[in-house]
């Protein structure tokens, strides 16, 4: 499966607010006469050249190879010129960029962007869309992810989950696709031509969500923050197909059936502010999302036990108390698991993971951890009602130093290994320490430790979660 989330991930530390702007007050009122400017509805983003204003910013900081992306005259679909993109092999950097306009656009009486698209091999785009706009922080960001090439020349459309809310926009087009391991699709050229904001008035039937559909149940404490994740907008298209994309909260409504206990922000986030339930609920032009969040609290929660082991000898995944070893994914999406985690606060403002309806899922390393001198996971869980046990696997990856070698093949024989571990004497409503030993298979091979698998619960909070 291909992991764009490592691409995302470095992007994400690349795209920051590129202006601020100061508004001073004025001594009298505006007239109610005055006539507020508007920006043109120009759809256009590269019809055999840049559209107005446009101009390309590769991801270099994150990786990006700056000169992946040309303006193409001999493969063109339609004109003079196309788009061409050279995906690196893996090692060897990415494809991403966003191309984005001074000249502001209102792109409210459009209902999709549209492209076309080939490549020279079959081939996914890791993620594709719009909406990147430093000003905003993103603001009105949508992605499409693994959209699928072949090597004929396609049209594609990116449906526009809330046309209203774009009238002002200058992130007119992004994307990034590169391999994100050894053997992954890398080495081939894609191209893109005719790229513009259309009215179609063929995308229809909306079907907003959150959580990705889900109704999720789940114990809070006052002070925390929640943030709904999992949120898209699906519409059907002209030839029959469902086309679903990654939406920005901004676009979404969001309504919680009691402000006086949870409240939610413009960017999706529920803050708890006193005890009580609450039912959050979410709509784009009316439309009720799939998907909900029943949200509980009982007052206020302690935090975690603070870790007493020397930083020295520890390499830390989720601890307010050290740096972390490595940045991870804690919301890997795994096909078939039903988890909604969330990252929140609690105590004196110390970072948590929530678990709620969990059946299995996993928080995965960026980059492997050589626990060769560490003999210890450490792990802090907290229950809110009963819960049997929660499932831990601490998972092996990649070539390790302590492996026997295919003669045929030079690849390791049996060389991924795995440690499960039951946490289980779990009471309700206070912390409860555990020391994992890193032992069975993976005693003499753990200088590759890739993630940890989470199993059981359904419901649990974890912190302090480090190797020593």
């Amino acid at each position: 499966m291909k992991k764009s989330t490592y691409i995302l991930s470095r992007i994400t530390n690349v795209i920051v607010i590129a202006m601020l702007f100061t508004v001073s007050s004025c001594e009298r009122d505006l007239s109610e006469d005055a006539v507020f400017a508007t920006f043109p509805n120009d759809g256009d983003v590269f019809i055999d050249a840049f559209s107005a204003g446009l101009d390309y910013f590769p991801f270099v900081d994150a990786g990006a190879d700056p000169q992946a992306f040309t303006v193409e005259t001999d493969e063109v679909f339609e004109g003079t010129a196309a788009m061409r993109f050279d995906v690196p092999t893996f090692g060897n950097g990415f494809v991403g960029a966003t191309f984005n306009t001074t000249a502001r656009r209102n792109l409210t009486t459009f209902d999709a962007l549209t492209f076309y698209a080939k490549a020279t091999q079959v081939a996914s785009i890791d993620a594709i869309g719009f909406g990147i706009d430093g000003e905003t922080a993103n603001k009105y960001m949508t992605t499409v992810n693994g959209l699928e090439l072949t090597t004929a020349w396609q049209k594609f459309t990116i449906p526009i989950p809330n046309a209203s809310k774009l009238d002002n926009e200058t992130g007119l087009f992004w994307l990034a696709e590169g391999a994100s391991f050894a053997g992954d699709e890398g080495g081939y050229t894609f191209w893109i031509d005719e790229v513009k904001f259309e009215n179609l008035g063929t995308v229809a039937q909306p079907r907003p969500a959150i959580f990705e559909g889900q109704d999720v149940v789940e114990q809070a404490f006052t002070g925390a923050s929640v943030q709904i994740t999992g949120l898209t907008q699906t519409f059907n298209l002209e030839n029959g197909e469902n086309q679903t994309v990654m939406a920005a909260p901004a676009y979404f409504d969001f309504i919680s059936s009691d402000v006086e206990v949870a409240q939610i922000s413009e960017t999706g986030e529920v803050t708890v502010i006193s005890d009580g339930s609450a039912f959050i609920t979410a709509q784009i032009n009316g439309v009720l999302a799939e998907g909900s969040l029943e949200i509980t609290s009982s007052g206020g929660l302690t935090a975690a036990p603070t870790p007493t082991q020397p930083a020295a000898i520890v390499q830390s995944i989720f601890s307010d108390a050290y740096v972390e070893a490595t940045t991870s994914n804690f919301t890997p999406g795994f096909g078939g698991s039903t988890t909604v985690t969330t990252i929140t606060t609690a105590g004196a403002g110390n970072e948590i993971l929530s678990y709620a309806n969990n059946n299995f899922t996993g928080i995965t390393f960026d980059s492997t951890i050589d626990a060769s001198s560490q003999s210890f996971l450490h792990v802090d869980v907290y229950i809110q009602e009963p819960t049997a046990q929660i499932g831990i696997q601490i998972r092996d990856v990649g070539a390790n130093q302590m492996i026997e070698t295919d003669v045929n093949t030079g690849f390791p024989i049996g060389d991924d290994k795995d440690f499960r571990f039951n946490i289980t004497g779990l009471t309700v409503g206070q912390w409860t320490s555990f020391d994992i030993p890193l032992s069975g298979d993976l005693a003499n091979q753990k200088d590759n430790l890739g993630a940890l698998i989470l199993t059981d619960g359904p419901n649990f909070i974890l912190d302090n979660i480090y190797f020593y």
